[in-house]
């Protein structure tokens, strides 16, 4: 039996309640919404299990999955960090800003750190060129975007989140001062 039709019966029909009977399928992206909040990816048996309530193929259902970067196949980090470094953002230092703080991390663009706080995916275009370096913050279903970042304020705001999810402290490879006089905001 589908196991998201069974744990979730009320959710699953108020989504399909918005689509007429012959578009269900557009219902695929907030029944992936369902299905993420509750182990923070998609598995494959949701991806199945979509597929059928929605009446479109498991690769139809997964090539969103793919295609969108706040919906994951995997579990990861508790906090999940995306870093642009299209063009533009480039040009403005992203991969200088992604390399320093995953050598602060130890850990290399698509990996979690050994605690499994953190995943840092290096993405194409978080729609902010103008105030890269940038990363989007995923922590359960919220995103927040943090702007004219340095790897050193990045790693203090990590720093806060660690303490607040965990109780404990960052533990980095490297340590660096955090300049308070260095831009940088919270969207």
């Amino acid at each position: 039996m589908n196991q998201l039709l069974k744990k979730y019966p009320e959710e699953i029909n108020r989504i399909l309640s918005r689509y007429p009977i012959d578009r269900k399928q557009a219902a695929v992206m907030p029944l992936l919404h369902l299905a993420q909040g509750e182990a923070g990816f998609v598995s494959r048996t949701a991806l199945q299990e979509i597929a059928e309530i929605t009446g479109v193929s498991a690769t139809e259902v997964a090539s969103v999955v793919g295609f969108y970067t706040l919906f994951h196949d995997a579990p990861e980090g508790k906090i999940r960090m995306q870093v642009c470094t299209d063009l533009a953002c480039d040009l403005r230092g992203a991969r200088e800003y992604l390399t320093g703080l995953c050598d602060q991390l130890g850990v290399k663009p698509g990996e979690t750190t050994e605690d499994g706080l953190i995943t840092i995916e290096e993405v194409k275009c978080l729609a902010a060129c103008d105030k890269a370096p940038l990363f989007q913050a995923q922590l359960g279903d919220e995103v927040e975007y943090h702007e004219n970042q340095t790897a050193a304020r990045t790693v203090d705001w990590l720093r806060s989140m660690s303490a607040a999810i965990n109780g404990t402290p960052l533990k980095t490879v490297k340590q660096e001062e955090v300049n308070p006089d260095e831009g940088g905001s919270h969207e």
